[in-house]
């Protein structure tokens, strides 16, 4: 029987234990990353706060779900010290993860739901890859199953790169493709106009022009 009498305020070790269903060996390493804490009485025995049992229950479940240590010790490390949380404090940590929890359910149900299908990991042994995948084409994208997977709500997009047969444009990596380092109207690098076959603007005699950075890259 795991119940526990109200009246108690401080679990030892077995009491977290048998409450939380989790393993005196576990809360030991929970204890260890920070995770959860303790105070030793005047025999060095543990003592957790009882709200220690919610700190316990959500460290499982996101477990259980995939979360990483390192990001559940993140999530916990919002919460304050020195007092039992509120239902405030854990509704704005629910709301630091609702993004990615999101984007794991999404994942979760496509893997519930689209095993029988394509999901693009280059496979095609299922009849529906041959329209869904013809000739692997969806591996141009990058690795994994491209049909399955779930973006990651905390990555910056990257640009997509060129089509195949496109030559990136001269100013694709150049830091002067910037307004900033456009150059001036009228300058020697400025387009012509039309029908203008006049050669480029040279310096005045005596004047050094400053080398232009966009030079390479002028018509």
């Amino acid at each position: 029987m795991a119940r526990l009498e109200h009246r108690i305020h401080e679990l030892t070790v077995g009491q977290l234990a048998e409450r939380s269903g989790v393993a005196v060996s576990a809360l030991h390493f929970y204890e260890s990353k920070g995770l959860i804490s303790s105070r030793r009485t005047a025999g060095n025995q543990r003592r957790f706060t009882r709200d220690a049992l919610r700190r316990v229950a959500f460290i499982k479940v996101s477990q259980r779900v995939g979360i990483p240590l390192s990001d559940i010790r993140d999530a916990l490390d919002t919460l304050p010290e020195g007092r039992t949380p509120t239902a405030a404090d854990w509704r704005r940590l629910s709301e630091l993860w609702r993004a990615d929890l999101d984007a794991r359910i999404r994942q979760l149900r496509g893997l519930r739901d689209d095993l029988d299908d394509c999901i693009g990991c280059g496979c095609l042994s299922i009849s529906k890859c041959a329209l869904a995948n013809p000739f692997d084409r969806l591996g141009d994208q990058g690795s994994g199953p491209r049909r399955l997977l779930v973006a990651d709500p905390t990555e910056t997009p990257h640009a997509a790169p060129p089509e195949p047969g496109e030559a990136p444009g001269p100013c694709a990596d150049d830091p002067c493709a910037d307004d900033a380092c456009a150059p001036d109207e009228g300058g020697p690098c400025a387009p012509a106009e039309p029908g203008d076959t006049r050669p480029p603007a040279r310096a005045p005699s005596g004047e050094t022009r400053a080398a232009d950075p966009c030079g390479a890259n002028c018509p």
